[in-house]
């Protein structure tokens, strides 16, 4: 079985800042490679300007596409904006490559869920998430998409998005960090997992972000250890195998830093999620069903 990635280097913005984000694709793509589990690497479509204005104000789309606006790093670089639909297109691509393929697909992706309506924020300036399972509703290709948010932060515009569209018939949405938050919570919140994917019973395809930073050692986490994080993923692949749902994954946050700066730590996570996705769905491949 290969994994389909959607990932080309378009999607990368390499300057200086405190988020990894912007310049993280290649580095989890290459660290995949040497994993010695089958990807393959699709090119995804660039998200259009009219696709990313299905989840907000047309005028913002277009002052952040022609720099403008300040984005979600709270600058106006052209190789960000430019980096920007194929990010977006890479959530897109994935969550359609899962529908297709009944299993999953991955977009190693992150800056969406502080994305509202018309403003950005917390590195996040287009809400990918919000975008692609509109694009899945408009083609017809799912009736009700469920979005499964366990990045460390509650997934504010997500929420503000769903309101302001009244999309809460087609779209559920679950954050954790809204509820999660805490060491004292991290046994309840491994044993509600299903309860969470419960809730998406009904959906054709789950958007997963499983989120880096929730770790105990990140800046801006503090609340789940390495084993714990790969419990939580490998949690969420077997649920949404068992209820025959599809799922698209993409990274989320991440911040921590090793000892010469570079972002290992966080890297080694987006590794374990990989793994686990492997470990759950191996068995399968995408053109019969499980063979024992």
């Amino acid at each position: 079985m290969n994994i389909p990635v959607f990932y080309t280097p378009k999607m990368v913005a390499q300057f200086e800042d405190f988020s990894p984000s912007a310049g993280k694709p290649v580095q989890v793509v290459d660290s995949w490679k040497k994993l010695n589990i089958p990807i393959e690497i699709l090119e995804p479509t660039p998200a259009t300007a009219e696709e990313i204005s299905l989840a907000h104000d047309p005028a913002y789309v277009q002052d952040i596409l022609e720099c403008r606006k300040q984005n979600g790093f709270h600058n106006m670089l052209r190789i960000v904006a430019e980096s920007l639909p194929y990010t977006v297109g890479s959530m897109i691509c994935a969550a359609r490559e899962a529908i297709h393929n009944e299993k999953l697909a991955v977009a190693p992706c992150s800056g969406f869920h502080h994305a509202s309506y018309k403003h950005n924020a917390g590195f996040c300036t287009f809400n990918g998430l919000i975008i692609a399972a509109r694009v899945m509703l408009n083609e017809g290709i799912a009736q009700k998409v469920g979005i499964v948010d366990f990045d460390m932060h509650y997934g504010d515009g997500t929420d503000q998005i769903i309101s302001e569209l009244n999309l809460k018939s087609s779209i559920e949405h679950y954050t954790a960090g809204k509820k999660f938050y805490s060491m004292g919570q991290s046994e309840k919140f491994l044993h509600y997992i299903p309860n969470i994917l419960s809730r998406m019973e009904g959906c054709d395809v789950i958007l997963y972000q499983a989120g880096a930073d929730p770790h105990l050692n990140d800046p801006f986490g503090g609340w789940l250890t390495t084993e714990q994080l790969s419990f939580r993923d490998r949690i969420v692949f077997l649920e949404a195998k068992r209820l025959g749902i599809p799922i698209a994954w993409n990274l989320a946050g991440g911040y921590q830093k090793d000892d010469d700066g570079g972002i290992r730590p966080v890297l080694e996570i987006h590794d374990n999620t990989m793994k686990e996705c492997y470990e759950v769905f191996r068995l399968n491949t995408f053109d019969q069903k499980e063979t024992a």
